[in-house]
């Protein structure tokens, strides 16, 4: 553009299907509606309407180039792209950008198809707008324009890498030939993969004069992109909506993989199907973990048609009685403000849930359950805890002394000639999490040497933790105690249990029989409804399973083959280790077993739910004016009865993973909307399908 001055037309748009629309070479001066064309590239266009069109209206919240029908999928045709390249500009001026290109497969343009386009394209940009990453400096995305468009798939792609096989992309034409309207003849080049026009390969000599033609060789493009077998080219030859996040140099990141869900058309714009005359509701959304947080913006479709506001601070509100709900990690809610607005401030976690989260007060809420309810479901679904309390090694005989069940186990297995007769334990600090300081033992001196292990390798440490009676244990990114290479320190855990080992597990065959464990996501509300989420994960140990009695001795037990656990695994294993509970193989198992473990669950979710509200009120204080998300832990047996093993708060949603995002965290966080959130503002809400109501219990409280 050097030496050369733009200038603006103003252009007024007339009906869809037609031509009539109005230019101006001034602005109009009646307030209308009014397009501002630029006679250069895309990129002076973006430079002109950032820096000087529209300068006087604040930031811009984001640059859109295109849509350019024509794909801008592969090197070869994104390296030379103007629709890019005006992304591109807008990136290098530090605004998000995105590219939108239309692939057409056909020069018969369908007006429903382009609608269709248009409409995914709007919610697309949208969400990922809303949820930009910092690392992502624009994005690149290319639509086919076929039917039924918005019911495609819609996946991250790289950029495959490509070239011109055949050598140049023009034909020489005869000096006297005219040419063609160039717009007409890139949709022939792009439709049929050759120009109409004349292909003179006659020689001629290097003074005569000659003119060229945009002409490529498509059987190039599409030979790379079919034998490419993924990226963006061949993800769009299947049907799929691509989406390419680039860095301002013209090259993708490769981090960026798997599907993109929508979600509900609906949920992509709050603003746009609110009722006027209803409230704002104001929401504090900080959730302490960059995974979740723009799954929860997401979900906030789901209050429609209440217009909803967010805010940084309770000091926002116009008024402290205005209809606020904050979903924010434990340390930061304002439990007190919610105290003193019990009908309009929503809070995500439960001030006092002790009884459940933590596994010494969790086995006393079962133990006394079970007192006064001995035929409950919990009976033959939680495995009875031995609980004690140790400061040093030194003290075990006497912080056992009254543990005569395990004493007398531990005896029994002395006496034992192999240790395939004995009775196998489980070792849990009651304030760990992540696989820390688990261990397994069948002995008094394996216990012994367990505790005396841990003392040698722990740094001083003279303070008592005062960690007991913080109710924010296992917010996500953070770490309750010291724990080092799995190992606890006593000085600083004080609260042990002790269990019978659960052996053997059901194992799979089609995942190396590895040990595995089901999480499945439980949903609290208020005084008291409890939801499980049907959206399942089987976390699966590092190593194939060995029943403890196959080691020599308890040094040589592999903690691996034990521990499923994702936190306790490196990265490559990990990888290999998280699948959805319903995607399971199981080739010789009954067919309905996932539906007999998925009730078993919910019927043990909802037992102990009721047993901590009515028989642990001090410790789990369940308020109308709350909601909160546990991960709950179970393990199958042989025999395919469901254990209860532990219940998490803020469970760490990371461990599901980048391919599982959507469709499980995603969908759960959709689920919460509807079922706590938006009956609280007023809207209906009940359980479904997939969030299953598993206990209602009236606890007395508004």
């Amino acid at each position: 553009m050097v030496g050369h001055t733009l200038t603006p037309t103003y252009y007024r748009p007339g009906s869809v299907l037609k031509d009539d629309g109005t230019t101006s070479n001034r602005p109009f001066n009646d307030g209308g509606e009014e397009w501002i064309l630029v006679d250069g590239t895309p990129a002076s266009c973006v430079q002109i309407g950032l820096h000087h069109v529209f300068k006087d209206r604040g930031p811009i919240d984001l640059v859109v180039s295109g849509p350019n029908y024509g794909r801008n999928t592969t090197a070869v045709f994104a390296l030379s792209s103007g629709t890019i390249g005006g992304a591109m500009e807008g990136a290098m001026s530090g605004v998000k950008s995105i590219a939108l290109s239309y692939a057409f497969d056909s020069r018969e343009h369908d007006l429903e198809v382009i609608s269709a386009a248009s409409r995914l394209s709007t919610r697309l940009m949208e969400k990922l707008a809303k949820e930009w990453p910092d690392d992502v400096h624009l994005y690149s995305i290319n639509v086919p324009l076929r039917q039924g468009v918005e019911n495609n798939k819609i996946v991250y792609a790289e950029m495959i890498q490509n070239r011109w096989i055949s050598g140049s992309s023009f034909t020489e034409l005869a000096a006297e030939e005219d040419n063609e309207d160039p717009n007409e003849e890139e949709q022939i080049i792009r439709e049929t993969g050759e120009a109409d026009g004349n292909n003179n390969t006659n020689l001629v000599t290097r003074r005569v004069h000659r003119r060229f033609k945009w002409s490529p060789n498509f059987a190039d493009v599409r030979k790379a992109v079919v034998d490419a077998g993924k990226g963006d080219g061949w993800e769009v030859l299947q049907g799929n909506i691509t989406v390419t996040p680039l860095i301002a140099n013209f090259w993708h990141l490769p981090h960026y993989t798997g599907e993109i869900k929508l979600g509900d058309a609906r949920s992509s714009s709050i603003a746009c199907n609110i009722d006027s005359n209803s409230p704002p509701v104001y929401a504090l959304i900080d959730y302490p973990d960059a995974y979740v947080q723009p799954l929860i913006l997401d979900a906030l479709g789901q209050l429609a048609p209440i217009p909803v506001r967010r805010i940084s601070n309770l000091s926002d509100l116009p008024n402290p009685s205005d209809r606020v709900f904050q979903f924010t990690g434990y340390e930061k809610l304002d439990f007190e403000h919610a105290m003193q607005h019990t009908q309009t401030s929503l809070v995500c976690s439960y001030v006092i849930r002790k009884a459940l989260i933590r596994k010494h007060y969790l086995s006393g809420t079962v133990s006394t359950w079970l007192v006064k309810h001995p035929s409950s479901i919990l009976k033959n679904h939680f495995k009875p805890c031995v609980h004690f309390e140790l400061d040093y090694a030194e003290f075990l005989d006497e912080a056992l002394v009254d543990a005569w069940d395990l004493n007398e186990s531990l005896a029994e297995n002395e006496k034992q000639e192999s240790d395939g007769q004995r009775e196998w334990w489980i070792l849990k600090p009651g304030m760990s999490d992540g696989g820390n300081g688990i261990r397994l033992f069948s002995t008094s001196s394996e216990l012994q040497a367990i505790f005396e292990e841990w003392e040698q390798d722990a740094p001083d440490a003279d303070a008592e933790s005062s960690s007991e009676e913080d109710e924010s244990h296992q917010a996500p990114g953070s770490k309750q105690v010291n724990l080092f290479e799995g190992n606890a320190m006593t000085s600083q855990l004080r609260h042990f249990i002790a269990q019978p080992y659960i052996d053997p597990p059901l194992l799979l065959e089609s995942y190396g029989n590895r040990k595995f464990h089901i999480r499945a996501y439980v949903l609290a509300v208020g005084a008291l409804k409890v939801y499980v989420y049907k959206e399942m994960l089987a976390l699966f140990a590092a190593k194939g399973y060995q029943p403890p009695t196959s080691a020599t001795d308890s040094e040589m037990l592999d903690l691996a083959q034990h521990l499923t656990n994702t936190c306790f695994q490196d990265e490559t294993t990990k990888s290999t280790s998280v699948y959805r509970f319903w995607d399971l193989q199981s080739p010789g198992m009954r067919a309905d077993w996932k539906d007999a473990v998925f009730q078993q669950i919910c019927d043990i979710t909802g037992e102990v739910f009721e047993a901590a509200a009515r028989e642990q009120m001090i410790h789990f204080q369940a308020v109308p004016n709350a909601f909160e998300i546990f991960g709950v832990d179970f393990l199958i047996d042989r025999e395919c009865n469901v254990w209860l093993l532990e219940l998490n708060a803020y469970p760490d949603f990371k461990q599901t993973g980048q391919d599982l995002q959507d469709a499980v965290v995603g969908g759960l966080f959709q689920a919460v909307a509807r079922s706590a959130i938006a009956p609280f503002f007023g809207l209906t809400g009940s359980g479904t399908t997939q969030m299953p109501l598993v206990r209602s219990l009236d606890l007395g409280r508004c």
